[in-house]
Protein backbone atom coordinates (compact mmCIF):
# COMPACT_ATOMS: atom_id res chain seq x y z
CA UNK A 1 0.00 0.00 0.00
CA UNK A 2 1.33 3.05 -0.84
CA UNK A 3 1.44 6.26 1.67
CA UNK A 4 -1.22 8.23 0.04
CA UNK A 5 -2.55 9.51 3.20
CA UNK A 6 0.77 10.87 4.11
CA UNK A 7 1.37 12.61 0.60
CA UNK A 8 -0.29 15.98 -0.62
CA UNK A 9 -0.73 17.36 -3.97
CA UNK A 10 0.45 21.01 -4.43
CA UNK A 11 -1.40 23.03 -7.17
CA UNK A 12 -1.07 26.47 -8.11
CA UNK A 13 -3.98 28.43 -9.71
CA UNK A 14 -4.24 32.06 -11.56
CA UNK A 15 -7.85 31.85 -13.71
CA UNK A 16 -8.50 28.30 -13.65
CA UNK A 17 -12.18 28.21 -13.09
CA UNK A 18 -12.31 25.80 -16.35
CA UNK A 19 -10.66 24.05 -14.55
CA UNK A 20 -10.43 23.74 -11.03
CA UNK A 21 -13.50 21.88 -10.57
CA UNK A 22 -13.21 18.79 -12.90
CA UNK A 23 -8.95 18.44 -11.37
CA UNK A 24 -10.83 18.71 -7.61
CA UNK A 25 -13.21 15.54 -8.50
CA UNK A 26 -10.38 14.17 -10.81
CA UNK A 27 -8.19 14.01 -7.27
CA UNK A 28 -11.02 12.91 -4.86
CA UNK A 29 -12.18 10.32 -7.34
CA UNK A 30 -8.62 8.50 -7.42
CA UNK A 31 -8.47 5.16 -5.37
CA UNK A 32 -6.30 7.59 -2.87
CA UNK A 33 -5.93 9.18 -0.01
CA UNK A 34 -4.19 12.23 -1.23
CA UNK A 35 -4.47 15.98 0.67
CA UNK A 36 -4.99 19.13 -2.27
CA UNK A 37 -3.68 21.98 -1.35
CA UNK A 38 -4.63 24.80 -4.05
CA UNK A 39 -2.86 28.42 -4.02
CA UNK A 40 -4.74 30.70 -5.40
CA UNK A 41 -3.29 34.31 -6.39
CA UNK A 42 -6.18 36.55 -6.72
CA UNK A 43 -7.83 35.11 -9.66
CA UNK A 44 -10.48 37.58 -10.72
CA UNK A 45 -12.21 35.15 -12.24
CA UNK A 46 -13.37 32.95 -9.21
CA UNK A 47 -10.74 30.23 -8.53
CA UNK A 48 -10.95 30.53 -5.12
CA UNK A 49 -14.55 30.97 -4.21
CA UNK A 50 -14.99 27.96 -6.57
CA UNK A 51 -12.30 26.24 -4.19
CA UNK A 52 -14.11 27.02 -0.82
CA UNK A 53 -17.37 25.64 -2.57
CA UNK A 54 -15.60 22.57 -2.79
CA UNK A 55 -14.36 22.39 0.45
CA UNK A 56 -17.91 21.75 1.91
CA UNK A 57 -17.54 17.96 0.47
CA UNK A 58 -14.32 17.21 0.47
CA UNK A 59 -12.48 17.96 4.01
CA UNK A 60 -8.76 17.33 2.06
CA UNK A 61 -8.82 19.77 0.02
CA UNK A 62 -7.27 23.17 1.33
CA UNK A 63 -6.88 26.51 -0.03
CA UNK A 64 -4.28 29.19 0.27
CA UNK A 65 -5.27 32.65 -1.17
CA UNK A 66 -2.67 35.05 -2.10
CA UNK A 67 -2.80 38.65 -3.23
CA UNK A 68 -1.87 39.27 -6.86
CA UNK A 69 0.35 37.00 -8.89
CA UNK A 70 3.77 36.69 -7.10
CA UNK A 71 4.82 33.96 -9.23
CA UNK A 72 5.11 30.41 -9.66
CA UNK A 73 8.47 29.82 -7.50
CA UNK A 74 6.93 31.54 -4.62
CA UNK A 75 3.48 29.78 -4.65
CA UNK A 76 5.25 26.26 -4.38
CA UNK A 77 7.88 27.48 -1.40
CA UNK A 78 4.59 29.15 0.22
CA UNK A 79 3.14 25.12 -0.46
CA UNK A 80 6.29 23.67 0.67
CA UNK A 81 6.47 25.23 3.83
CA UNK A 82 2.82 24.55 4.10
CA UNK A 83 3.72 20.58 3.76
CA UNK A 84 6.43 21.35 6.73
CA UNK A 85 4.29 22.46 9.30
CA UNK A 86 2.20 19.06 8.66
CA UNK A 87 2.86 16.13 8.90
CA UNK A 88 3.23 15.43 5.22
CA UNK A 89 6.15 13.12 4.09
CA UNK A 90 5.49 13.43 0.32
CA UNK A 91 4.74 16.43 -1.67
CA UNK A 92 3.68 17.39 -5.59
CA UNK A 93 3.68 19.35 -7.68
CA UNK A 94 1.01 19.42 -10.73
CA UNK A 95 -0.83 22.04 -13.32
CA UNK A 96 -4.41 22.37 -12.85
CA UNK A 97 -4.91 22.62 -16.76
CA UNK A 98 -4.55 18.43 -16.86
CA UNK A 99 -1.48 18.78 -18.94
CA UNK A 100 -0.32 16.33 -15.86
CA UNK A 101 -2.50 13.66 -15.77
CA UNK A 102 -3.61 12.67 -12.45
CA UNK A 103 -3.67 9.39 -12.62
CA UNK A 104 0.08 9.16 -12.97
CA UNK A 105 0.70 10.58 -9.74
CA UNK A 106 0.83 6.90 -7.75
CA UNK A 107 3.67 6.54 -10.75
CA UNK A 108 5.61 8.87 -9.46
CA UNK A 109 5.15 8.26 -5.49
CA UNK A 110 5.60 4.77 -6.17
CA UNK A 111 9.00 5.66 -7.05
CA UNK A 112 9.26 8.24 -4.61
CA UNK A 113 9.41 5.70 -1.43
CA UNK A 114 12.86 4.73 -3.29
CA UNK A 115 13.84 8.62 -4.05
CA UNK A 116 14.33 11.85 -2.76
CA UNK A 117 13.13 13.44 -5.69
CA UNK A 118 11.03 12.25 -8.38
CA UNK A 119 10.74 13.94 -11.73
CA UNK A 120 7.72 13.09 -14.38
CA UNK A 121 9.66 12.74 -17.72
CA UNK A 122 8.68 14.32 -20.97
CA UNK A 123 11.17 13.24 -22.69
CA UNK A 124 11.76 9.56 -21.68
CA UNK A 125 11.46 6.52 -24.36
CA UNK A 126 10.89 9.66 -26.83
CA UNK A 127 9.34 12.97 -26.57
CA UNK A 128 6.08 12.36 -24.93
CA UNK A 129 3.87 15.66 -25.01
CA UNK A 130 0.66 16.13 -27.21
CA UNK A 131 -0.10 19.03 -29.35
CA UNK A 132 2.75 20.82 -29.14
CA UNK A 133 3.61 22.73 -31.80
CA UNK A 134 6.62 21.75 -33.28
CA UNK A 135 8.67 25.17 -32.46
CA UNK A 136 7.92 25.03 -29.06
CA UNK A 137 8.42 21.38 -28.73
CA UNK A 138 11.95 22.22 -30.36
CA UNK A 139 12.40 25.19 -27.88
CA UNK A 140 11.64 23.04 -25.01
CA UNK A 141 13.63 20.31 -25.86
CA UNK A 142 16.88 22.16 -26.83
CA UNK A 143 16.94 24.17 -23.47
CA UNK A 144 16.38 20.75 -21.59
CA UNK A 145 19.55 19.71 -23.31
CA UNK A 146 21.43 23.27 -22.96
CA UNK A 147 20.73 22.96 -19.26
CA UNK A 148 21.98 19.52 -18.66
CA UNK A 149 25.12 20.33 -20.55
CA UNK A 150 25.73 23.51 -18.40
CA UNK A 151 24.69 21.86 -14.96
CA UNK A 152 26.14 18.37 -15.17
CA UNK A 153 22.52 16.98 -14.10
CA UNK A 154 21.98 13.20 -15.75
CA UNK A 155 18.20 14.41 -16.39
CA UNK A 156 16.36 14.08 -19.52
CA UNK A 157 13.56 16.87 -18.18
CA UNK A 158 15.34 19.70 -16.32
CA UNK A 159 12.59 21.90 -16.56
CA UNK A 160 9.18 19.82 -16.12
CA UNK A 161 6.66 20.37 -13.58
CA UNK A 162 5.16 17.28 -12.72
CA UNK A 163 7.27 15.95 -9.35
CA UNK A 164 7.14 14.54 -6.11
CA UNK A 165 9.38 15.61 -3.01
CA UNK A 166 10.28 13.72 -0.28
CA UNK A 167 9.88 15.28 3.39
CA UNK A 168 14.08 14.72 3.57
CA UNK A 169 14.55 16.74 0.05
CA UNK A 170 12.63 19.61 1.09
CA UNK A 171 14.17 19.91 4.25
CA UNK A 172 17.42 19.74 2.80
CA UNK A 173 16.63 22.77 0.71
CA UNK A 174 16.92 26.42 1.89
CA UNK A 175 13.42 27.56 1.04
CA UNK A 176 14.19 31.29 1.82
CA UNK A 177 16.53 31.56 -1.03
CA UNK A 178 15.46 30.24 -3.95
CA UNK A 179 16.47 32.81 -6.76
CA UNK A 180 13.81 31.73 -9.33
CA UNK A 181 10.10 33.16 -8.84
CA UNK A 182 8.64 31.09 -12.45
CA UNK A 183 9.19 28.50 -14.26
CA UNK A 184 13.10 28.75 -14.11
CA UNK A 185 12.02 27.32 -10.35
CA UNK A 186 11.89 23.66 -11.30
CA UNK A 187 15.15 23.67 -12.75
CA UNK A 188 16.79 25.33 -9.44
CA UNK A 189 15.01 22.92 -7.48
CA UNK A 190 16.52 20.21 -9.54
CA UNK A 191 20.08 21.34 -9.48
CA UNK A 192 20.10 21.87 -5.81
CA UNK A 193 18.64 18.64 -5.05
CA UNK A 194 21.33 17.17 -7.33
CA UNK A 195 23.87 19.25 -6.00
CA UNK A 196 23.47 17.76 -2.56
CA UNK A 197 24.19 14.78 -4.08
CA UNK A 198 20.46 13.10 -3.04
CA UNK A 199 18.80 10.87 -5.67
CA UNK A 200 16.52 12.13 -8.53
CA UNK A 201 14.73 9.29 -10.23
CA UNK A 202 12.82 10.35 -13.64
CA UNK A 203 9.50 8.46 -14.59
CA UNK A 204 7.91 8.55 -18.21
CA UNK A 205 4.63 10.45 -18.33
CA UNK A 206 2.46 11.49 -21.11
CA UNK A 207 2.14 15.38 -21.38
CA UNK A 208 -0.87 17.09 -22.57
CA UNK A 209 -1.14 21.01 -23.79
CA UNK A 210 -4.30 22.52 -21.98
CA UNK A 211 -7.48 21.85 -23.57
CA UNK A 212 -9.61 24.85 -21.39
CA UNK A 213 -8.53 27.91 -19.88
CA UNK A 214 -5.21 30.29 -21.14
CA UNK A 215 -1.85 28.84 -21.35
CA UNK A 216 0.60 30.77 -19.19
CA UNK A 217 4.04 29.77 -21.53
CA UNK A 218 5.82 31.89 -23.78
CA UNK A 219 9.44 32.07 -25.13
CA UNK A 220 10.22 34.76 -22.48
CA UNK A 221 9.49 31.95 -19.97
CA UNK A 222 12.60 29.83 -21.80
CA UNK A 223 14.53 31.74 -22.38
CA UNK A 224 14.27 33.33 -18.33
CA UNK A 225 15.07 28.94 -17.71
CA UNK A 226 18.14 29.57 -20.03
CA UNK A 227 19.46 32.48 -17.82
CA UNK A 228 18.92 30.92 -14.34
CA UNK A 229 21.46 28.16 -15.76
CA UNK A 230 23.71 30.42 -16.26
CA UNK A 231 23.20 32.16 -12.78
CA UNK A 232 22.94 28.65 -10.40
CA UNK A 233 26.21 27.31 -12.01
CA UNK A 234 28.28 30.34 -11.03
CA UNK A 235 26.35 30.13 -7.43
CA UNK A 236 28.12 26.47 -7.55
CA UNK A 237 31.36 27.59 -8.61
CA UNK A 238 31.15 30.10 -6.14
CA UNK A 239 29.93 27.53 -3.42
CA UNK A 240 26.61 30.01 -3.16
CA UNK A 241 24.04 27.17 -3.23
Amino acid sequence: MLPYDRSLIIIPTYNEIANIARMVKTVFDLSADYSLLVIDDGSPDGTAAAVKEMQQHHSKLHLLERSGKLGLGTAYVAGFKWALERDFQFVFEMDCDFSHDPKDLSVLLEAATKSDLVIGSRYIDGIRIINWPFKRLLLSYLASIYARFMTGMKLMDTTGGFKCFTRRALEALDLDNIISTGYSFQLELNYKVWCKEMSITEVPIIFYERQDGVSKMNQSIIFEALFAVVLLRWKKIRGEL
